[in-house]
């Protein structure tokens, strides 16, 4: 199909296989303005808020800190440095609930607000980023701590340097799940942090064209970006059809420019590259204002909510917080989950921290997302293979995770699947086919993980034998080498001229002495009336004597 774009361009739009038209429940959280989330007494911090390593405290219990001010770091290559989102006291780090499916607790720093919202010193605006080096730019967005904000919370500052020549910058503004409307809101209420984050990020990757895709469910959004636009920005706003889900990465990238990533592949492959709007806005204010990623915004919503809205909320704040500055709960939900219906999870509890990547909090009723009832077995209808934007075949997925044959499975391509939860959406079964997805995915990193430690382990081992068997050959090298040189005899050296009288002068020297001491040991003595052993020691000196005389003459 072909659509129009901001700049009155006719631009040709390309279909993804599968995907579900689904009913969006947007309208509910639209019907108020954005507001801004009170500071709650206390905030939750955890240190992972991102794929890769996690952050590394940089502060210890009772250090008071300003808003703003950088309270975890890694040196690791994949990372993002923490930020306080007020001043107050750190009251501890401790492990506390975070948002995971398994509800596991993590690591986290528990800041207790003093109210006071005092600024740390932050670094200098640059207004003039056109005329500014590339690598700044990425070191400000390092240091700010800004991830991808649309849920995959990768480093932006690493996905910003893909080594390769981009053609393309996708901004990704579709928000193609039920319920979550943040993006949409954030457009509307904020299009020039949106645009001016654009712009500065078509500078860093030095892309010729830069393309923003927003689902036609969207209507004011599309017209007020539109409206924001110069005659000199290189940038088109296009009108995408609604289809989820049209926000995955791959599919927004084949919707935009007919082009498919490689399995197992990178957009930058391509000359693609996709960042999210909020993104792009975080963007724009660690450039142009110097402010790190210390606030969001997030959607409550669904019928259990009694005030369903957009609010911008600081990081930490727990989800029982925020619900009771959205009304509180009506009773109407069973279920709390963290993100849309499709791709989010089921928290066990509300005082789990928003994250980074926390963009909605949903409070459904029955009527707007069904349980499913218990698991039956596969009737090995299709469905499945025929919803799965990414052309998988779940299906066979599905046993090999379930019989945990994990080679196997990745055989089907199972890094490939982006988790959409098409395929568990019309399982007739109830089957939760993205669960199983998940648990092969973790296992197979952890056994990945563990052939690398066993790896590493037998090159030490290897390396330490060798090293051993160095050191041995080394030191039975020296033993012989040192026997070879005892066994040889030293060569006489041929006398010096004169040295043969010198050393015969020497030895009549030395026997003159002796003469002498044998002399005064034993002077002449009467040798009348001496015992027989007396008179032979005497004739013994006389000998010697007259031996001693002879050699001098």
């Amino acid at each position: 199909m072909y659509v129009e774009s901001s700049k009155g361009k006719i631009r040709r739009l390309w279909d993804f296989h599968g995907g579900l038209h689904l009913p969006d429940n947007k309208r509910q959280s639209l019907q108020t303005d954005l507001t801004s989330a009170t500071m709650p007494a206390l905030l939750i911090l955890p240190l992972r808020q991102h794929i890769g390593e996690p952050a590394i405290p940089l502060v210890k219990p009772g250090d008071r800190v300003l808003k703003g001010e950088k309270i975890a770091d890694n040196t690791a290559p994949v990372c993002a440095p923490i930020h306080a989102p007020t001043s107050g006291i750190i009251k501890g780090i401790e492990a506390h609930p975070i948002p995971h499916p398994s509800g596991m607790k993590g690591p986290a720093i528990v800041l207790e607000v003093d109210g006071k919202e005092e600024w740390t010193d932050l670094p200098a605006p640059i207004s003039d980023f056109k005329n500014v080096d590339e690598r700044l730019l990425l070191q400000r967005v390092r240091e700010a701590g800004i991830v991808g904000l649309g849920g995959a919370t990768f480093p932006a500052a690493i996905k910003l340097n893909p080594g390769k020549a981009i053609k393309t910058l996708i901004i990704n503004g579709a928000e193609c799940e039920p319920f979550i409307t943040c993006d949409d809101r954030l457009m509307q209420d904020a299009p020039d942090r949106v645009l001016n984050g654009v712009r500065i990020l078509q500078h860093i990757l030095g892309a010729e064209e830069c393309l923003i895709g927003i689902e036609d469910n969207k209507p004011d959004a599309i017209s007020t970006l539109r409206s924001h636009l110069t005659d000199d920005d290189p940038i088109e706003v296009v009108r995408i059809p609604t289809l989820y889900p049209s926000g995955g990465e791959k599919q927004l990238i084949r919707i935009l420019t007919g082009r498919e990533v490689p399995s197992g592949g990178f957009p930058a492959q391509l000359g693609v590259i996709c960042h999210n709007v909020a993104t792009a806005a975080a963007i724009a204010d660690a450039v142009l204002e110097g402010r790190p990623l210390i606030s969001r915004l997030v959607t409550v919503t669904g019928e259990g909510i009694a005030n369903p809205c957009n609010m911008e909320v600081p990081l930490g704040i727990t989800a029982a917080d925020l619900i009771e500055q959205a009304g509180g709960y009506t009773g109407k939900s069973s279920q709390l989950i963290m993100g849309g219906p499709m791709m989010g999870f089921n928290l066990s509890t509300d005082q789990v921290p928003i994250t980074k990547g926390s963009n909605c909090l949903l409070a459904p009723s029955k009527e707007e997302v069904p349980t499913t009832g218990p698991a039956l077995a596969c009737i090995r209808c299709g469905r499945c293979a025929e919803a799965c934007p990414v052309n998988l075949l779940p299906q066979q997925m599905y046993w090999f995770s379930r019989a945990k044959e994990l080679e196997k499975v990745q055989d089907y391509n199972l890094f490939d699947c982006i988790e959409c939860g098409c395929c568990s959406h019309v399982c007739p079964s109830h089957i939760p086919l993205v669960h199983y997805f998940r648990f092969a995915k973790t296992e197979s990193w952890a056994k990945e993980k563990e052939l690398q430690a066993a790896d590493h382990a037998k090159k030490r081992h290897d390396f330490r034998l060798a090293r051993l068997e160095r050191l041995d050959a080394e030191r039975k090298a020296r033993l012989r080498k040192k026997k070879e040189d005892l066994g040889k005899k030293k060569p006489v050296k041929p006398a010096a001229k004169g040295e043969g009288a010198k050393k015969a002068a020497i030895e009549a020297a030395m026997k003159r002495a002796a003469a002498k001491k044998a002399a005064q040991l034993n002077p002449p003595k009467n040798t009348d009336n001496l015992t027989p052993a007396q008179q032979k020691q005497v004739d013994a000196v006389d000998k010697h004597r007259a031996e001693t005389t002879a050699d001098q003459e």
